[in-house]
């Protein structure tokens, strides 16, 4: 047997699909939502806001803004009602996991649009009702003269809610609620264009959302943090990390070239609640490792510019709040199922079947011939 040769290159650079959602400027740092910079977004609209705009194709008016915040309010309430005592989806040990089991109980079809806000007010409920059985508390049930982001955070920590707090959540929510074609992202548009239900699109992404690399990075940053403990010690023990091959969390991203524009987001949304007297036990010490482990990375590898991205914030932000790092996945998951759907939604009404080709690198018949490239599946 003889082998193939050459080996294609992955999906980076490949354009799988047209979008009007959302584009990246890596080279100048700009993430554009339908028409809006992000950072522009975030200093004057709320996540009830940015769903409707993912999902509507524009900024709700008024009006609009109201009947999003009731219908996603009424969807909490739906889901709340639905949570039994000892619902197996909070019995896992993982709070993604619980969103999975969750989610996956829920009847597919009917309205599209009801479905969304289902699907939305779900997952926001099963992540608080899961933070109180981790802490051996019964679920909270939404209150409907909340936001999203409060009302979630009051169910997740059970605490009253905090107007800074649940700002500082709702800038967050609404800063990820979408990033392109992430691997989520093209995980729910894959399984859309087979022409799936909503329900599959949303757990399929979850799934891999769940995974290190995506939305598991934030919670290693806080790992980070505590194993440095002090701005002094931040050179030394990134030295020794980038020496063992280990690689730095929040640093570094496939698209930007320069600073995450997120994460200037919520570094704002942090001296927020800094200058409200709700210090951070992180920010100080994270700014420090920011600055040394960019200034390093510069040395080590100046053929590529590494800076800082949005988990390295998000982990001090969450944290800030008062939510755990063990729900910092799924928080993600609360924020990102707008970008899911909206990208699912525009794959059903003008895409085809994705199905990328492979190239075959393996044994070969003697003498025999053989179309290397082919579809998959």
């Amino acid at each position: 047997m003889r082998e193939a040769t050459g080996v294609e290159a992955g999906l980076d650079g490949i354009v799988v699909a047209e979008t009007g959602i959302s584009q990246i400027d890596g080279e100048r740092g700009r993430l554009i939502v339908r028409g809006h910079d992000v950072e522009d977004l975030a200093g004057r609209v709320g996540y009830e806001d940015v769903f409707a705009l993912l999902l509507d194709g524009s900024l709700p008016d008024p009006s609009a803004r109201e009947r999003v915040r009731k219908d996603l309010a009424e969807a909490r309430a739906h889901a709340f009602a639905r949570l039994t005592a000892g619902d197996p989806a909070l019995e896992t040990d993982d709070a993604s996991d619980a969103l999975r089991a969750g989610l996956a109980r829920l009847e597919a079809g009917g309205d599209p649009r009801g479905e969304r806000y289902r699907l939305a007010g779900t997952t926001a409920v099963l992540l608080g009702a899961w933070a109180r059985k981790r802490e051996g508390s019964p679920p909270l049930e939404p209150d409907a003269s909340l936001g999203h982001a409060a009302d979630l955070l009051r169910m997740a920590t059970g605490d009253d809610p905090d107007p800074l707090r649940g700002a500082a959540l709702d800038a967050y929510l609404l800063t990820v609620a979408e990033h392109g074609m992430n691997a989520s992202t093209f995980t729910a548009r894959v399984v859309a264009s087979t022409r799936s239900d909503a329900v599959s699109v949303v757990v399929s992404a979850l799934g891999a959302l769940k995974g290190p690399l995506h939305g598991g990075a934030p919670g290693p940053v806080l790992d980070m943090l505590d194993a440095i403990r002090e701005p002094a010690r931040a050179r030394a023990w990134l030295e020794a990390e980038l020496d063992s091959g280990r690689r730095i969390m929040g640093l570094g991203h496939r698209i930007y070239r320069v600073r995450d524009p997120r994460a200037a987001i919520l570094e704002r949304a942090l001296d927020a609640l800094e200058a409200a007297g709700i210090e951070s036990r992180y920010l100080d010490l994270a700014r420090a490792v920011e600055r040394a482990a960019v200034e390093l990375l510069a040395e080590r590898r100046p053929e590529r510019r590494l800076e800082t991205n949005v988990e390295f914030y998000t982990a001090v932000l969450l944290d800030a709040i008062g939510l755990d790092r063990a729900l910092f996945t799924a928080a993600f998951a609360v924020a990102r199922i707008a970008g899911w759907l909206a990208h699912a939604d525009e794959q059903i009404r003008g895409g085809r079947i994705l199905r990328p080709r492979q190239r075959y690198v393996g044994p070969l018949p003697e003498g025999g011939t053989t179309t290397r490239l082919s579809a998959s599946g």
